[in-house]
């Protein structure tokens, strides 16, 4: 199962409904394989290709995919929720461990870089002359992904 979220706060019912959608699947236990549009743009160019032809307010968080279908948004999800029908869909999906938490990141997913300390750059040296580029190793925000969760 897949969640793609936001953390940031800037639109308050984008961020609650992403909490919401989150607290509902983790109410039943399922493992969770979230990513976080707002922490890297990967994800979100990720998602922009599996909602291709969808309009622009389905690119919106949260958007749940489980056992590789579109389920929906927040409302759908919540909907089914609501219903009683989400364990039924959920069926046969692995479980987390109650309270386990990831000893790499915490649960946060992300990790600064470990080549640039998450500054997104790199110094290179070639031919007596020092270089900064930028690190090719983490993303726009100087994050890798945890080694260990993800």
């Amino acid at each position: 199962m897949v969640i793609y979220t936001t953390t940031l706060r800037g639109v308050r019912k984008t961020f609650e409904a992403c909490n919401a959608v989150r607290a509902a699947f983790e109410a039943l236990g399922v493992a969770i394989c979230e990513r976080d549009v707002s922490m890297d743009s990967g994800f979100r160019e990720e998602l922009r290709g599996l909602l291709k032809g969808k309009q622009r307010e389905a690119m919106v968080p949260p958007r749940v995919f489980v056992k590789g279908l579109y389920i929906g948004g927040a409302e759908e999800m919540l909907k089914v929720a609501e219903e009683g029908l989400l364990g039924e869909l959920l069926k046969g999906l692995p479980k987390k461990k109650v309270g386990a938490v990831c000893e790499g990141c915490g649960d946060m997913r992300f990790l600064p870089c470990f080549n640039c300390n998450g500054s997104c750059k790199s110094v290179v040296k070639e031919g007596g002359r020092v270089f900064v580029v930028k690190c090719l190793h983490c993303n726009e925000n100087g994050l890798v992904l945890c080694p260990v969760c993800s």
